[in-house]
C-alpha cells in the first residue's frame, strides 16, 4: 500500500512539473503559470512536436529551432520557449535552471531602471534633459534603442538566447574541468599500479567521459548548423519578423495584414536581406542582424569547440594510458613465458635425472653390486654432468632463437 502511495506521488509529481512555466518578460519580471500544453502552443504558435521536445519526462538531444513566433530551445537541462518579448522556462525549480534565471533577470532592465541596468528616478531624467543640455542622453531613449534592431542594444530573443548558450557552455565546459581533474590523477595511478580498483575507476571516468562527449559534440553541431544556414539564423530574428508583418503560423489567422507589408514581404525573404523585385533597395540591416547573430554564435562555438578539444585530448590521454598498460600487461605475459620455458627445460633435465635413478634402482643382478660405493659416486656425478649440459643447451638455444631476453 505504501509502495502505491509512493508511485501515486511520484506521478502527480511528475503531472504537476510537466504543467508547470516560468515566464520572463523583457523587464526583467517573472511568474510561474500551471497551464497545460495547448495553452501554451496558442500562446506562442508552435506545434506539438516542437513542444514534445522540451517535455521534461522524454529525453531528445540539444536542439535550437526557429518557428514563425518562437524559438524552441532544448539545451540540457535548460528547455525553454524564447518569443520576443517573454521567455517561458521549464522546470524552474530545478538547481541547474536557478542560476539561468538568476542571470537572465540580471541582464534585462527592470522597471525603475534604465536600459543599461542602473537605477534612476524621474527627476534625473529631466535634469539631462533639460535645459541648455542640448541633445543629450536620456533613458527613455535609450530604452527605445534597446529594442530597435541594428543598434548597440541586441533585441530580447539575442539576450536570452546569449544567456542560455553561455550557461550551458559553462556547464559543460565546469563538467569537463571535473572530469579531467578527477581522470588524470586516475590514469596516473593506474600507470603506476595495475590493479582491479583502479582499472574500475578509469572504466567508470571513460564511460562518463563518453557520455559528456556526445552531449557537448551535439551542441557543437546545433550551432553549427546554424552558422551554416543564414536562413536559420534569420528565423531566429523575431523581432524583425514581427516588425516586417510576417505571418502567424498555422492555427493563429488573427494576424493584420497591409499593403505596406504585402509590398515589403515581396522583395524580402525571411530577414535576411534577398532582394527579388525591388533591386534599388538594399536591406543592410537584415544583414546586419544575421551577421550579429553569427557573431554571437560564432563566439559560444569556438567555446563548445574548446571544450570538445579538452575531451578530445582525455580520450588521447586516455587511449594513451590504455596502450602503454597493454604493452606492460604484454612485456608480463612474455616474461611468465620465458619463466615457463625455463621451468620446462629444468622439468626435462629433472626428469632425465629421474630415469637414470629409475633404471639404476631396479632389481637387476649386475657385477658393480661388489663396489656399489663407487659405482654410485659415477652414476651420480656422470648424471648431474650430463643433464646439466643438456639444460644449458637449451637455454642457449631459447637465447639464440630470441625465445628469452638476454
Amino acid at each position: 500500500m505504501a509502495g502505491l502511495n509512493q508511485d501515486v506521488a511520484v506521478l502527480a509529481k511528475k503531472k504537476q512539473a510537466s504543467k508547470t512555466w516560468m515566464v520572463l518578460d523583457n523587464e526583467g519580471e517573472k511568474r510561474v503559470l500551471e497551464v497545460d500544453k495547448y495553452a501554451i502552443m496558442h500562446r506562442v504558435g508552435i506545434h506539438a512536436r516542437d513542444l514534445r521536445i522540451l517535455d521534461p519526462l522524454l529525453s531528445y538531444p540539444s536542439t535550437i529551432l526557429g518557428r514563425e513566433r518562437a524559438i524552441v530551445l532544448n539545451l540540457e537541462h535548460i528547455k525553454a520557449i524564447i518569443t520576443a518579448d517573454e521567455v517561458f522556462l521549464r522546470n524552474p525549480a530545478d538547481e541547474f535552471v536557478i542560476p539561468f534565471v538568476e542571470e537572465l533577470c540580471r541582464r534585462l532592465p527592470t522597471k525603475g531602471s534604465d536600459s543599461l541596468g542602473h537605477e534612476g528616478s524621474e527627476g534625473e531624467g529631466k535634469e539631462l534633459d533639460g535645459p541648455g543640455k542640448g541633445a543629450t542622453w536620456s533613458p527613455q531613449h535609450e530604452k527605445q534603442d534597446d529594442n530597435t534592431p541594428g543598434k548597440d542594444a541586441p533585441p530580447f530573443e539575442f539576450r536570452a538566447l546569449e544567456v542560455a548558450l553561455e550557461a550551458i557552455c559553462s556547464f559543460l565546459d565546469a563538467r569537463t574541468t571535473e572530469l579531467e581533474t578527477n581522470a588524470y590523477p586516475a590514469l596516473d595511478e593506474l600507470t603506476k599500479k595495475i590493479s582491479s580498483r583502479n582499472l574500475d575507476r578509469v572504466r567508470k571516468l571513460k564511460s562518463s567521459m563518453t557520455r559528456l562527449n556526445a552531449r557537448v559534440q551535439k551542441v557543437r553541431d546545433e550551432l553549427e548548423q546554424l552558422l551554416d544556414d543564414d536562413d536559420d539564423m534569420a528565423d531566429l530574428f523575431l523581432t524583425r519578423k514581427r516588425g516586417d508583418g510576417s505571418s502567424s503560423p498555422t492555427g493563429s489567422s488573427d494576424a493584420p495584414t497591409s499593403p505596406t507589408i504585402a509590398s515589403r514581404a515581396s522583395w524580402v525573404s525571411k530577414g535576411t536581406g534577398a532582394i527579388s523585385l525591388n533591386h534599388g533597395t538594399a536591406t543592410a540591416t537584415d544583414s546586419d542582424d544575421v551577421e550579429e547573430l553569427e557573431m554571437l554564435l560564432e563566439a559560444y562555438f569556438m567555446q563548445i569547440d574548446s571544450t570538445l578539444n579538452k575531451l578530445t585530448t582525455l580520450r588521447e590521454y586516455i587511449d594513451d594510458t590504455e596502450d602503454y598498460i597493454n604493452i606492460q600487461l604484454d612485456n608480463h605475459r612474455n616474461q611468465l613465458i620465458q619463466l615457463e620455458l625455463i621451468l620446462s627445460s629444468a622439468t626435462v633435465v629433472v626428469a632425465l635425472f629421474s630415469l637414470v635413478a629409475g633404471i639404476f634402482g631396479m632389481n637387476i643382478p649386475y657385477e658393480w653390486n661388489e663396489n656399489h660405493e663407487e659405482a654410485f659416486t659415477w652414476v651420480v656425478v656422470t648424471t648431474t654432468i650430463a643433464c646439466l649440459v643438456v639444460f644449458i643447451a637449451v637455454l642457449g638455444y631459447a637465447r639464440y632463437k630470441h625465445l628469452i631476453g638476454t
